[in-house]
């Protein structure tokens, strides 16, 4: 093993740069992810934290009017949008190759469901395509997927707790020592009658929950992320 004292100073600050690059953070998702304020809550909490230099990527910056004018709104969430289409119509490739991510979360499957009355096995097949494009744009993405929140309108939450009740399952037969896929449950303990402000959209109450739910899950795929980028960067610098 070489002793970092006797490396070429270009090597080293090659080695530190690479170490502190910044992690880009992309959130992807349908309205729940485009107009609420969920993002700028979260924003928030990581802030101060070790945490608070991610970039966030994505083409849009659009919002629901959350106050805080200083947070990263760039983001991938299309207002009603189906994982169906952007699968199909291999929209993700695009988003991807504009702001490549190193971490992603996805909240998807609501307008499959209300719109069209997707199958769970159809919105799965979609999942599927669309977390072979984030490996492809990069082979070691994190991923983080919801159990997506109950909507107030109508009669769907039956065929969203059955999209949610297999998505557990859909992920640990895609997981991957180098690209992992972490579940988080955004349907629990959100309520339907109380969190959301139009039927379908969190309110405040609801950006808080969701926010809450997402935040340990980002704050351990960041630091996963980031330890597979100084491994890198220590072993590149060790053959220098």
């Amino acid at each position: 093993m070489l002793c970092s004292k006797f490396l070429p100073f270009a090597t080293l600050l090659s080695a530190a740069v690479a170490q502190n690059a910044t992690l880009r953070y992309m959130p992807f998702g349908d309205s729940i992810t485009e107009i609420i304020c969920w993002r700028a809550l979260l924003w928030e909490k990581l802030k101060p934290t070790e945490w608070g230099s991610v970039d966030w990527v994505g083409s849009g910056k659009t919002e629901n009017n959350c106050g805080d004018t200083t947070y990263d709104r760039d983001n991938e969430g299309h207002s009603g949008f189906l994982a169906i289409d952007i699968a199909n119509r291999k929209q993700l490739v695009g988003w991807l190759q504009t702001n490549p991510a190193d971490v992603i979360t996805m909240h998807l499957g609501t307008n499959d469901i209300v719109q069209q009355n997707k199958a769970v096995t159809d919105i799965l097949a979609a999942f599927t395509t669309l977390v072979g494009v984030m490996r492809d744009s990069n082979p070691n993405m994190k991923i983080i997927v919801a159990q997506i929140i109950p909507i107030g309108l109508g009669s769907y939450n039956a065929q969203i707790q059955s999209l949610n009740q297999a998505i557990p399952a859909w992920a640990e037969g895609l997981n991957a020592t180098e690209s992992p896929i972490w579940v988080v449950d955004q349907y629990t303990g959100f309520s339907a009658a109380s969190d959301l402000r139009d039927g379908v959209h969190p309110n405040k109450a609801g950006d808080t929950k969701m926010m809450d739910v997402w935040y340990p899950a980002l704050v351990n795929a960041f630091a996963v992320a980031q330890a597979e980028k100084n491994a890198a960067a220590a072993a590149a610098a060790a053959l220098e």
